[in-house]
């Protein structure tokens, strides 16, 4: 369980990126030396419960007494790990068994993060990818491959860091140094190779961040204020953050002139965040894209955060909302994405992907939305239950990775931070944070219409490939197994599948 602590360290807010590259290191070294595959596979287990627990560590506020069972539960995909790399890299190691290694371990990594990453599951959190957010260089691997290709790169170095560390024969060393290299050099490679987006014009965006308000209706003023601030700049488009307001603007008239009035005096359309019981009983979650004139179109939340905004199985395990900050009564989810036809102050066509929050983690949203057309990014977050933990910091990570898969500016709006922006490789541009207020303004520039990376037009490529080398070591390992069983039968000495 320790050992599986120390990946963490290299995820916002510690940040030690570098270490990702060795942190898996040491538990590799206690599953590949133990006594038996059953035993790697149970240190394998160990050591996901321990990743996972360190890594949501701030979710006890929201889970309580249940994110302990959650680690374990989750952990259990790691077993597949240990029971890997014991199988492959137990000594005395070959330069055979360290290839398929360098293939196979990084392969079912992959597999078990996509397997945790299902939204029924909860969704993706904690990839190993997301340590390198900060290394725009690195992430020319996820404009290829999305994150997995990024968490299966850096999976495969420390595979290699402990063939080197291990191995006693140097022909294994020399197998693990040169993949090491190939695969260190690939991301800047990428990189490079890949032309940076073509600019097609830009964009001036205004994230508000009013601070720590509990009060609906003055979290809201404030968020007016801070617009009203804005007027006579030249802002093309205004974003709020997540329950902004709980306003049902549809039947709010009040809140609806607000933001209308909002709009006619700074020349820039808002998404305004609105967390609200609507006309059929039910609260939902949506980004809602206001103008002069009106609402003009609104996207509803369709990924919602387990036990945050819903309890599953609440008549099982509703109890968990009487010993924490679970949710008290399930949000509605929406049923489709779509993009927002916004426009910039010169009336402009400007397709914005508006997300919410916790759909920042999903690839497959973002490439979505860059398919359908988006030249922005927004996404809207509220993270003030967690605001002196490492979970904001982790959040707005993700639209740094977000924005190098699709080749679009991203920005994320927060409440009470942290709010950022980023260009289309996913550099920083401007960052507001957790003990900031007041508005951050940013000049984003645009990739013509159009403009595609490779893992828009791929998609998920790199984790269905990891689902085929994993279903196929697995099939090896059975045959071997069943060979060895009945080679014993038939009274002659068996050879260990490789």
């Amino acid at each position: 369980m320790a050992a599986g602590a120390v990946p963490v360290l290299a995820f916002p807010a510690p940040g030690q990126a570098w270490l990702a590259w060795v942190a898996l290191v040491p538990g590799l070294l206690l599953m590949q030396r133990a006594p038996s595959g059953r035993e790697a596979a149970v240190r394998g287990w160990w050591f996901g419960a321990g990743f996972i627990l360190t890594a949501m560590y701030w979710l006890v506020p929201s889970v309580g007494p249940g994110l302990p069972v959650i680690a374990v539960l989750f952990g259990a995909l790691q077993s597949a790990v240990g029971y890997t790399v014991h199988r492959l890299l137990h000594p005395r190691l070959t330069a055979r068994r360290a290839l398929l290694a360098l293939l196979v371990v990084p392969a079912v990594w992959v597999t078990t993060e996509y397997a945790r990453s299902w939204p029924a599951l909860g969704g993706p959190w904690a990839l190993l990818g997301a340590t390198q957010w900060q290394h725009p260089a690195v992430l020319g691997l996820a404009s290829a491959g999305g994150i997995w290709l990024v968490s299966a790169a850096v999976a495969a170095v420390n595979t290699g860091a402990l063939i080197a560390l291990t191995a006693v024969h140097r022909r294994p060393r020399a197998v693990a140094a040169g993949t090491v290299v190939l695969v260190l050099a690939s991301g800047p490679l990428l990189f490079a190779l890949r032309e940076a987006p073509a600019a097609d014009g830009a964009v001036t965006v205004a994230l508000v961040q009013p601070g720590i308000v509990e009060d609906p209706q003055a979290r809201f003023e404030a968020s007016a204020r801070i617009t009203a601030g804005l007027v006579g700049q030249p802002v093309d488009l205004v974003v709020w953050g997540e329950s902004s307001t709980t306003a049902d603007l549809d039947r709010d008239p009040a809140a609806l002139d607000t933001l209308r009035r909002l709009a006619a005096t700074t020349g820039a359309e808002v998404v305004a965040g609105e967390d609200a019981r609507k006309a059929d009983g039910r609260i939902s979650k949506d980004a809602v894209l206001v103008s002069p004139a009106g609402v003009v179109d609104r996207y509803r939340k369709i990924r919602l955060v387990p036990f945050g905004e819903y309890i599953p199985l609440r008549p099982v395990l509703g109890w968990i909302a009487g010993v924490s900050r679970a949710a008290g009564e399930n949000r509605a989810p929406g049923t489709s994405f779509h993009v927002l036809p916004a426009t910039d102050r010169a009336g402009a066509p400007l397709p914005v992907g508006a997300l919410i929050c916790f759909e920042s983690a999903f690839p497959d949203m973002a490439r979505t939305a860059a398919r359908d057309g988006a030249r922005v990014l927004v996404y809207q977050s509220s993270t003030s239950t967690f605001q002196r933990t490492w979970a904001p910091e982790q959040h707005v990570s993700l639209a740094a990775i977000r924005a190098a898969e699709t080749g679009r500016p991203a920005v994320q709006a927060s409440l009470t931070g942290v709010s950022a922006a980023f260009d289309a490789q996913g550099r920083e541009l401007a960052r507001l944070g957790t003990d900031g207020t007041g508005v951050l303004t940013v000049r984003l520039p645009l990739t013509a219409p159009g403009t595609l990376t490779w893992y828009d037009r791929i998609g998920d490529v790199v984790p269905l490939g990891a689902l085929l080398v994993t279903a196929g070591a697995a099939g090896a390992g059975v045959a071997g197994w069943r060979r060895s069983r009945a080679l014993r039968r038939a009274g002659q000495p068996s050879v260990p599948a490789v």
